[in-house]
């Protein structure tokens, strides 16, 4: 059989494609819900109109995501059981505890509190409505780290015991799974790469608005909100991967070796900024390295000894055995680069723009907006640097939208394809985990649905996010701004509920 089309390798693709998929809007549904409670508690402090209008309009593109989210991750838990019953049966012991805990806690955060938040606009006080939308953010902060914590326990399994007699893991310390610094480490990463892109999501739908002069007040408050977000995830970001890659570099050294291209052992050991090789003899053709930073990243000190791709895997044959222990090489290395390279441009965008708005806007003197005249305003600080500046950088921020997104899905394909051979790093191979009564045809049959419709799926998502950015924040009624009431100031509770979208 072409291994190309071997089962285990057509479930390998289908995961992938799902989970890359999935996590699309996993991110912006961590950092746009924290977003838009943060906006709102501004809308209750202050009653400024603008932040009611920037709570609606986020809000709306937030519940869009959501719903989007919730469709595709479900599938992924199918697949456990379709393409990968033998990993199920052997980890389920131990991975199906955070995931409950997910389902039962965090789950329930989200979906209950969303739909308070969704229809409770006229029906519910402004501070317990607001405190609904930092519940929902709560719970898809929970949501994600109990998803981490099984996922890092396949990067470095604690806490568990072999039963040899029922040839299955079993768990023996939950507080220990879901406290390892693998599992801290991952979560801080995680979080920070998530805000990374909320925040350009934010920056590049506000300069939308703002090169075509509409809902200025709004979009100038939110391209604000945007820009610190991005700077201070990026500069998070950036901690919090160094903080992973020492962790990392403990637990998987032949990940972060592959990660470098570093085949053989070195003290110091280089950074590779570029290299280009031969994976079947084991060495690099063309290198471009900064030495002695490679040692400084894995241990804080510049003269420290990495071991090397070929001195892992010497080292893994003789701890389990014969075989082949490295990754797919050429991906773990540039997918590494292309997680760090989008992931500080869309930092670099953030620095920029902020410094470019750290005056006051300014459009024209008298230039009406589409909702006041606002005279006097400008959207960039007159400086000695060139006019066209301003135009190229809303292009620039509105594709900058990607950046974190591709960041973050390399940033997994590396993580994941790192691993291999292992599914369960030193405990489970990936090609003892399939499902072993699952045809090439089923797989392949599966897969191909699941990819057509993700692509439905994908065309409609874009559609209403589109149809919505073009709309702009919604005009107040008001409804929205003075919500009808009882005597006493309570809201009615008479009222019959209605969707606020």
């Amino acid at each position: 059989m072409d291994l190309a089309l071997a089962p285990e390798t057509l479930a390998r693709w289908q995961f992938g494609i799902t989970t890359v998929y999935h996590f699309l809007f996993v991110p912006l549904t961590i950092s746009l819900a924290a977003l838009t409670a943060g906006l709102q508690t501004a809308w209750v402090r202050t009653e400024k109109e603008k932040y009611l209008r920037a709570t609606k309009f986020w809000g709306k593109l937030f519940l869009i995501n959501i719903a989007m989210g919730v469709v595709t991750g479900i599938v992924q838990e199918f697949q456990f059981g379709m393409n990968w019953s033998d990993y199920s049966r052997f980890v389920g012991d131990i991975f199906g505890a955070p995931l409950a805990f997910e389902a039962l806690i965090a789950f329930f955060f989200e979906s209950t509190f969303i739909g308070l938040w969704i229809f409770g606009w006229d029906k519910l006080p402004k501070r317990i409505h607001l405190a609904c939308m930092w519940m929902v953010s709560i719970g898809t902060v929970l949501s994600a780290y109990f998803i981490l914590a099984a996922n890092s326990w396949m990067q470095h399994p604690v806490g568990y015991r072999i039963n040899e007699e029922r040839g299955r893991a079993e768990l023996t310390d939950f507080w220990h799974v879901l406290t390892q610094n693998t599992a801290l480490t991952q979560f801080f990463h995680t979080m920070t790469a998530a805000f990374l892109v909320g925040g350009a999501f934010m920056v590049g739908i506000s300069a939308f608005h703002l090169a075509r002069k509409k809902h200025v007040p709004v979009m100038r408050t939110s391209l604000r909100v945007g820009l610190v977000t991005l700077i201070i995830a990026g500069l998070g970001t950036a901690i919090s991967g160094d903080l992973l890659g020492k962790v990392m570099f403990e637990q998987q050294p032949m990940k972060m070796a592959a990660a470098e291209a570093l085949w053989d052992g070195e003290a110091p050991a280089p950074f590779s900024v570029f290299a280009y090789g031969d994976v079947d003899k084991g060495h690099n053709n063309v290198a471009i390295e900064i030495p002695g930073l490679l040692s400084f990243l894995a241990h804080s000190d510049f003269s420290s000894f990495v071991p090397g791709i070929n001195d892992v895997n010497a080292a893994e044959q003789a701890k389990f055995g014969p075989g082949d222990y490295r990754p797919n090489i050429p991906v773990a290395y540039w997918g590494f680069r292309w997680m760090i390279g989008f992931g500080m441009a869309s930092l670099a965008v953030g620095v920029l723009g902020l410094w470019l708005t750290r005056k006051k806007f300014m459009l024209a003197p008298g230039l009406r907006t589409g909702e006041d005249e606002v005279p006097n305003l400008v959207l960039f600080r007159r400086t000695a640097l060139s006019p066209r500046l301003g135009k190229w950088y809303w292009i620039v921020a509105l594709w900058t939208m990607l950046f974190p997104l591709i960041a973050n899905s390399w940033g997994w394909i590396f993580t994941e394809m790192g691993r291999q051979p292992w599914v369960v790093y030193g405990v489970l191979r990936t090609r003892d985990a399939v499902s072993p009564g699952v045809s090439q045809g089923e797989v392949l049959t599966s897969m191909l649905v699941f990819t057509a419709l993700y692509a439905i799926l994908a065309v409609i998502e874009v559609k209403l996010l589109v149809k919505y950015v073009k709309a702009g924040p919604p005009e107040l009624t008001e409804d929205d701004l003075n919500p009808p009431t009882k005597i006493g100031g309570d809201p009615d509770p008479d009222r019959p509920m209605a969707f606020s979208y």
